[in-house]
């Protein structure tokens, strides 16, 4: 894997990584529909979500996080069960509120991690209570420009 580069100096790797599904979501608890790339609007959230304005624009998933849970839960239930917009590999998203996330060519201000509710046990029992604390269930945060964002865009933290 080539070295990204920040200022000139080669990016660490535990800050590199790529976009590895994007789900948006029609209407308030509707299905979350898999699309190769999406449009970002600042302040406002991804184009076509139901979630827009306010600091919940965006919600993001580790899928390694993802994996782990799922396989303690010995189930193979498909990530967009979380109901997140983004799912990111090779970024880690515990203690980032404050931080400024690049996915593509869109930057995501953290706010806050995104604890799971009542629809986690609905789509998996004990989900909720496995995801609860330390940012496994992911966080949200806000568009800070617009763009267009594509499966398999790089993604990295803004130091």
């Amino acid at each position: 894997m080539n070295k990204g580069m920040n200022n000139g100096m080669p990016e660490p790797e535990s800050t590199r990584g790529e976009l590895a599904a994007i789900w948006i979501k029609r209407f308030k608890r509707g299905p979350m529909d898999p699309v190769d790339h999406a449009s970002l609007v600042t302040a406002r959230g991804i184009v076509g979500n139901a979630n827009q304005g306010g600091r919940r624009q965006v919600t993001i998933i580790e899928e390694e996080v993802w994996r782990m849970l799922i396989g303690q839960l010995g189930s193979d239930l498909p990530p967009s069960s979380r109901r997140a917009n983004l799912m990111v590999r090779g970024v880690e998203l515990k203690n980032s509120r404050g931080r400024v996330l690049t996915v593509g060519a869109v930057q995501i201000r953290i706010f806050n991690e995104t604890k799971p509710c009542e629809r986690m046990d609905e789509a998996l029992p004990g989900l909720k209570d496995l995801m609860y604390g330390d940012w496994r269930g992911g966080a949200f945060g806000e568009v800070v420009n617009d763009g267009e964002i594509h499966v398999g865009d790089k993604v990295a933290w803004v130091d």
